[in-house]
Formats: structure tokens, C-alpha cells, sequence
């Protein structure tokens, strides 16, 4: 079975046979797949690895609006194809990815006629709208510290984080220099320990407490 049943259930043979014969595109690490201002070139769904979407503001300042995760598709292409508007965010793949892009014309003609490929596109509309609605929501009125913990928490692998100052400012959508001294503190704390690009959790349960 190809990747498009896999995905799209309910989605008739021919259309299935016509996205399964989409090339796939591998795409290293690091690499940008699009910019703010640019133009959809296609609509891409992402088969392996994992890209980023942020958003960066006048004052240098970036903020993670959402992953794509195999499976997934991106919600920023969906209003530029629909909309007929350029991109607002940047995408980055931020592990070696796999995808397949499907053309203008092969994305608006499934749209029009077949609702498994609707429902696929709106059901990754809907869920990245209440992403962003949470994010909007945290940013608002949760604390640093609290975004903070939720975050390390969200990210571990183990006890174990990889992640920059820079990158954790970003995805709580703060300065770097406030998320470092949040840091400093959780160290002073006993909460974490800190060494170049890794963060160790030495106190998981004070960690949730404090992402509360």
C-alpha cells in the first residue's frame, strides 16, 4: 500500500495512484524550504523527519509557531494556495526529511473533487488552528518560567534536552537573554544543569510543577 491510502483513507484508487506517483524529495537538515514572502510553489506533506514554521518579528525576535511531523501537512501552504497569497513564516527542516510536493493544479483539482483529500486538508487546518490558539493563548498569559518548563518538559529525550538558548526563546516566544536568566535560575535551583546546547532535568517533578 503506498503512502496516500496510508494517509488519506477513503481516497479512490485513481487519485491515490496519482499522488503515489509523486517523486519524493529528500531534503537535509538545515536546509529552508521556503521564506516569509515567497510564493507556494505546491503542497508539500512531509513523509520522514520533522520542519519547523516560525515566525519572525521587526525586532529580530523568532517564534515557533508549529512542527510538521510525518504525515502532516503545512497549514502557512494551505492559506497561500487557497488564498493565493505569499508565505508569512519560514520553514526549515530541522532533521533530514522526506516529502512529496503535489502541483497547484493536482492540489486545487483534489480539492474540488474529492472530500478525502478535503477532509485531510481542512481536519490539519482545524488542528494547527488550535495549535496556534494555545500558542497565542501561552504567550499571553502564561509566565516565562512556566512556558519555560513546559517546554523542557515537552522536549526532553529521557532527562536529557538538546536545545540552544536561542531555540528555547523561540519556541516560548521570548528574548534569548530572558529565557538565559530563567535558566540560571532552574540551575541556581537544582531544577536542571546546563552545558553547551544540552540541558540535563535533575529535578523532573519540581519540572512539571513548575509547567503548571
Amino acid at each position: 500500500m503506498g503512502w496516500a491510502a496510508q494517509l488519506l483513507p477513503g481516497l479512490e484508487g485513481r487519485d491515490a495512484a496519482r499522488l503515489d506517483a509523486l517523486p519524493s524529495i529528500g531534503v537535509p537538515a538545515g536546509e529552508t524550504l521556503f521564506r516569509a514572502g515567497d510564493a507556494a510553489q505546491g503542497f508539500a506533506i512531509v513523509l520522514d523527519g520533522r520542519v519547523e514554521v516560525t515566525l519572525t518579528g521587526a525586532s529580530g525576535r523568532e517564534i515557533l509557531l508549529y512542527a510538521i511531523a510525518p504525515g502532516q501537512s503545512c497549514i502557512q501552504t494551505t492559506l497561500a494556495l487557497l488564498g493565493d497569497a505569499p508565505y508569512t513564516g519560514d520553514a526549515r527542516a530541522v532533521t533530514p526529511c522526506r516529502l512529496v510536493m503535489l502541483p497547484q493544479n493536482l492540489f486545487h483539482s483534489l480539492m474540488e473533487q474529492s472530500e478525502p483529500f478535503r477532509s485531510f486538508v481542512f481536519r490539519a487546518f482545524a488542528a494547527r488552528m488550535s495549535e496556534l490558539t494555545r500558542l497565542l493563548e501561552q504567550v499571553a498569559f502564561a509566565r516565562i518560567e512556566a512556558r519555560l518548563a513546559r517546554a523542557l518538559c515537552d522536549m526532553a529525550q529521557g532527562d536529557m534536552v538538546t536545545a540552544t538558548h536561542a531555540e528555547l526563546a523561540a519556541r516560548i516566544g521570548s528574548a534569548r537573554e530572558v529565557v538565559s536568566r530563567h535558566i540560571e535560575r532552574l540551575v541556581a535551583r537544582g531544577v536542571i544543569a546546563t552545558e553547551r546546547g544540552r540541558i540535563t532535568i535533575c529535578d523532573p517533578p519540581a519540572l512539571h510543577r513548575l509547567a503548571v
